[in-house]
């Protein structure tokens, strides 16, 4: 029951407040990444080298971090440690943040200004946003809302579920190097494989729990039929079943070709059904925080049922 309270607790704190403008303590750890990577990523280098630096580099970056939080979980008082993962997860948790970036996005294409909605879009997805045409931009803002839900949100709770404050620490840690360094390109496919591949042994529970989460709440069969058709050929394990289950979930046809710096990437289709439209990006956002309040749902009464059975 206490770790549902501090999952509560932090949601509240985040649908409240939002993200702290100022002094982010991820921007700060953003920082040192950047500064890490400037000194270890050293190109050209083989192979081996570059991967030995990568792993150098997330060790030096996060396991200080991760010890201390276990030092801290071990010797802080009962009350001030609720203090303390209440304020931890509230910082991983970005679901006000989410939907502040999707509705900037559907509220300009509802306004019929596509230059504003791709300046917005270009803000959370990697892709030329200026190629974009209306559907590319709703497509882009829905994706971004669906694997974001189960990298900023779901994971974060799942992982404080499971290990506390070490847990979404070391979750959250790793899924900003991933951002940063978990690209294909010349100078990160091997600097930053380790740090992409953690990411993804660390969400790939989370990712499914996810999938089921959307599946659950929308178009149940449709969901579960295309995570289990068209996940398998998306180039990420963990991104595709969720976008295909969220996809699958709305009633919404997501993926295909889309632009990037390096080209057009053909990518698989996902879901099924209309394209998607401002709207589709709002029934995303939608979808993430119903999910959100059914976690908490499912803890608090999980927790009433084992606190019942304690009595006895």
């Amino acid at each position: 029951m206490i770790s549902a309270t501090v999952c509560a607790m932090a949601v509240l704190i985040d649908h409240w407040l939002g993200e702290p403008r100022r002094w982010h303590p991820l921007v700060g750890f953003g920082h040192a990444v950047a500064a890490a990577e400037r000194w270890l990523n050293k190109v050209p280098a083989d192979y081996g080298q570059s991967l030995i630096r990568g792993v150098l580099g997330v060790a030096l970056l996060v396991m200080p971090l991760i010890i201390a939080a276990v030092v801290l979980s071990a010797i802080l008082p009962g009350w001030l440690l609720l203090i303390a993962e209440v304020l931890i997860l509230y910082l991983a948790l970005s679901v006000r943040g989410l939907a502040e970036h999707g509705v900037a996005v559907s509220d300009a294409l509802k306004a019929g200004d596509l230059m504003s909605a791709r300046e917005q879009v270009g803000r959370i997805v990697s892709r030329k946003a200026q190629e974009l045409d209306e559907p590319g931009v709703s497509a882009a803002a829905t994706e971004s809302m669906l694997e974001n839900g189960a990298d900023a949100v779901f994971a974060s709770l799942f992982w404080f579920l499971i290990a506390g404050l070490p847990g979404v620490l070391l979750h959250r840690l790793v899924n900003t190097l991933d951002a940063m360094w978990g690209y294909r390109s010349a100078r990160y496919l091997y600097f930053g494989r380790f740090a992409a591949r953690l990411d993804d042994v660390l969400n790939w529970l989370p990712a499914r729990l996810t999938a089921l989460t959307y599946a659950i709440l929308g178009r149940t069969s449709t969901s579960l039929r295309c995570w289990r058709d068209q996940a398998p050929g998306w180039d990420s394990p963990n991104a595709g079943p969720v976008m295909a289950a969220g996809a699958g979930a709305l009633g919404v046809t997501l993926g295909g070709p889309a632009p990037y710096a390096s080209g057009i990437h053909d990518r698989p289709i996902l879901g099924e059904g209309l394209a998607p439209g401002a709207d589709t990006i709002n029934a995303a956002i939608r979808l993430v925080k119903q999910g959100v309040w059914l976690w908490l749902s499912v803890l608090f009464v999980f927790g009433a049922l084992l606190a019942l059975v304690g009595l006895r």
